[in-house]
């Protein structure tokens, strides 16, 4: 059985095609750069609507398959900005309506996960999302993915390309964060926002951008951003991970591709006797095989959906799926 998955939550159009047994045929992504600003919901849209019908040209070229091979076409349902989801799932219904295949609309935070636990070697972890959009712990208990802990404001990759904005970085700042906080060494005073097990991280930003109007070192801001939100992220992962007795932590999320936040946590899971997976990097950020690959479970677990079932979601939270295929 092949499966075709469309992302399109928010920056990145990916397409990707998988097999039954998870392999990745295929996985096409295009990122929507703004030119100043951050993501504009209705121009990002706008962007999925150009590249969309030539990346799922090239997937197929790619995985070596015709239209016709296709056995099921997945898309991601939510969460997500809504101009952004409605042009993904348009193009998967016609798809799916064309080519008379079943049709699959997956909740993306859990495809993070299931493409995690598919790649390595894990087998029932916690899984630390980081991304733009949003920061959750996850695990799974009594048929569904619990959320033990989540942000609540905005999700860490937010804060990190705004701060990147306001402090001259440009956009999809997170890369640029590591690269500087790798030269900072003075830890400034930022708040710790862990609030039970979830997190905020707004207020942190306001307070590295009152350091930087105080003449703090660009570089020495950074390093104490990060120093401070991950050592948040580490403290409720490693506190679910206790609580519900787990071995495994699994790290998903754009985010999660930052070296200093995987040290921290292998750190913690090393100190807990317990092991820390990560996908390949091309996996952890937002893409089309891991929409494609928890369609292809879901599927095969029997879950069918009409064309009035796909309606998108944008506040499609993780805890809502009624996980039948594990």
């Amino acid at each position: 059985m092949i499966c075709l998955g469309i992302e399109g939550t928010a920056h990145t159009c990916g397409v990707g095609i998988v097999d039954d047994k998870a392999n990745v045929l295929a996985n096409e992504l295009d990122m929507y750069r703004p030119e100043k600003g951050g993501i504009h919901p209705r121009e990002a849209a706008n962007h999925h609507s150009d590249v969309v019908v030539p990346l799922i040209r090239k997937a197929l070229d790619v995985a070596g398959v015709g239209m016709r091979d296709i056995d099921v076409v997945c898309f991601s349902q939510g969460p997500g900005l809504g101009p952004c989801l409605r042009t993904v799932a348009t193009a998967a219904r016609a798809l799916a309506i064309s080519l008379g295949r079943p049709i699959v609309g997956v909740n993306h935070c859990i495809s993070h996960l299931e493409i995690g636990v598919a790649k390595t070697d894990c087998t029932d972890p916690v899984l630390l999302y980081a991304s733009g959009g949003n920061t959750q712990v996850i695990s799974f208990t009594n048929g569904r993915y619990r959320i033990f802990g989540e942000t609540l404001d905005i999700g860490i990759g937010n804060m990190f390309d705004k701060l990147g904005r306001e402090l001259g970085l440009g956009y999809y700042a997170g890369p640029k964060i590591e690269k500087l906080a790798a030269e900072g060494s003075k830890l400034l005073d930022l708040p710790y926002s862990v609030k039970g097990m979830d997190l905020a991280f707004s207020g942190i930003m306001t307070a590295a951008l009152v350091h930087r109007a105080r003449g703090e070192r660009l570089e020495d801001i950074c390093f104490s951003v990060q120093e401070t939100c991950f050592a948040m992220l580490t403290e409720v992962t490693e506190r679910a991970m206790a609580h519900i007795e787990k071995k495994e932590v699994l790290l998903g999320g754009g985010v999660v591709q930052n070296k200093r936040l995987r040290s921290m946590v292998k750190q913690m899971a090393n100190d807990r006797g317990a092991e820390m997976f990560v996908p390949e990097p091309r996996l952890c950020i937002d893409n089309g095989a891991m929409i494609a690959w928890t369609g292809m479970l879901m599927h095969n677990a029997g879950v069918r959906m009409t064309i009035d079932e796909t309606k998108v979601d944008q506040r499609y939270r993780t805890d809502e799926v009624v996980v039948t295929w594990r």
